[in-house]
């Protein structure tokens, strides 16, 4: 560059102002930069092409270095970049490199598989104030489950990147109590059964509707005026580019009084992040609302979120999706709070899903009886389900964790009607893997219905495995 004199006169006193003034008037190299998902302590997932990616100057020759392998690429005339290593099946205390006009180094990943952990406050509840959480947390050491959490951010367009709350942690007693309980469990579990290491990314929303968290292209059936996209836009498109095992999701309560319409926005939801994260099908794994506030003494139900509690059952007939039924971890005594502390059993429950279906254990049974048929046979109701598992049975649970047989109690919370669409508490018998139904109010019994209430509290069907059937009815009442 060429200075002139008064430059060169100012150079002879003031050196080091001068190097100053040079460095302002050349153009700055920008430095290589990766998303806010790439840090320290980060899971990358296995069994797929590892793919990276970020921004530089336009032009700028970018590469990246992993377990002994390269890929370079160079910076489009926007400045981005993205580029893909080959699949690795597995590896942990790694490096990531990423060379460009300056370098970037990653310690301490691992690779293994990421799961997306997302919904509203049931969600985002941490684990320290869950029940029986103590234990847990002072026995969290364990380096190969791996937490990152989004910070709460709304966009009206999708983003290219996210901010986050925490950076990727190792699970350790220190860190525990802020992940995500439900995501705890559920990948304690996981790694425990299958010895994989499991990465969560935790990217909630307390009081959050579905609409927000819907891909704005699949919006048809969503209300725009809830805000389609905003946190998509946000927390989820910023991800779509990272390869990932599966999604968990909890979140229903803020659209509580919905019905069918529920089960429409949930198929938009699953179908808009799953075009968007272009990897097929991949497993999406949900619970169904617990039970909340005072009994029905209506045998009638139909109150709440019973209704919306269906449309989460309809949402199974969803390509690979499952749902944790959770109406038995919630005491008469703690059903005002909208925020139940016992996320150790939804965990659990969400892993079965996974543990069969994803991790090889065909054995396991993932669900507890589903409603699948009713006959009627002379004055009584026979009732046939699905998941059934070893045999039905009444239950009883207290606290988190193992449901024991209860012999000799009558089923609770089932009712039976005619076609004058009177409904009565009735009697119910296990016969075989069916229930047989009856009530001496009902001489032509034409429906039936169990536990379809804002909270069926004492509903105590279950299959042998200890999972809970679901509240259903058989009419379209």
């Amino acid at each position: 560059m060429h200075l002139s004199s008064p430059v060169r006169h100012f150079h002879k006193s003031h050196p080091v102002l001068l190097s100053l003034l040079v460095a302002s008037i050349l153009p700055a190299a920008a430095d290589v930069r990766l998303p806010n998902i790439f840090t320290d302590n980060m899971l990358l997932q296995r069994d797929m092409p590892v793919r990276i990616w970020g921004w530089a100057d336009a032009g700028e020759a970018v590469s990246v270095a992993l377990m002994g392998t390269t890929a370079a690429t160079k910076a489009d005339d926007k400045g981005q970049w993205s580029l893909e290593l080959p699949a690795m099946k597995s590896g942990e205390n790694l490096e990531l490199t990423v060379h460009g006009n300056n370098s970037v180094t990653l310690k301490n990943l691992v690779i293994g598989d990421i799961w997306v952990c997302s919904g509203q406050s049931n969600m985002a509840m941490a684990l320290k104030p869950c029940l029986g959480a103590a234990e847990d947390i002072q026995a969290a050491d364990l380096p190969k489950i791996r937490h990152i959490k989004i910070k709460n951010v709304k966009s009206g367009q999708p983003e290219a990147d996210t901010q986050t709350a925490t950076p990727w942690q190792v699970c350790t007693p220190a860190s525990a109590p802020g992940f995500t309980a439900v995501g705890f469990y559920f990948a304690r579990e996981i790694q425990q059964k299958t010895g994989v290491p499991i990465g969560i990314i935790d990217t909630n929303w307390g009081g959050t509707r579905i609409e927000p968290w819907t891909c704005s292209e699949e919006s048809a059936p969503v209300n725009t005026k809830a805000g389609s996209g905003e946190l998509y836009n946000a927390m989820i498109h910023p991800l779509v580019k990272l390869p990932i095992k599966g999604a968990l999701w909890y979140q229903g309560e803020a659209n509580g009084k919905e019905g069918e319409t529920y089960f429409d926005k949930m198929r938009a939801l699953i179908g808009g992040w799953r075009k968007q994260w272009n990897e097929g099908d991949f497993p999406f794994y949900y619970v169904q609302l617990a039970n909340y506030q005072a009994p029905s003494v209506d045998p009638a139900g139909g109150n709440g979120w019973a209704k919306l509690r269906e449309a989460q059952i309809k949402a199974l007939t969803i390509a690979n999706t499952g749902m944790a039924v959770i109406i038995d971890t919630v005491p008469l005594a703690q059903s005002g709070n909208i925020h139940p502390v016992n996320k150790f059993d939804v965990g659990l429950r969400l892993a079965r899903w996974a543990l069969a279906r994803d991790y090889g254990q065909k054995d396991l049974e993932v669900s507890g009886p589903l409603f699948k048929a009713l006959s009627i046979e002379g004055g009584k109701a026979r009732v046939e389900f699905g998941h059934a598992g070893s045999g039905l049975m009444l239950g009883k649970k207290d606290g988190r964790g193992t449901v024991v047989e209860s012999k000799g109690e009558k089923l609770n919370r089932i009712a039976i009607a005619g076609a004058d669409q009177k409904w009565f508490w009735a009697e119910a018998v296990i016969d075989n893997n069916t229930l047989v139904v009856s009530s001496p109010e009902v001489k032509e019994p034409v429906a039936v219905r169990y536990g379809f209430e804002m909270n069926p509290d004492g509903a105590n069907l279950y299959n042998k495995d200890g999972l809970p059937a679901s509240p259903f009815r058989s009419d379209a009442w």
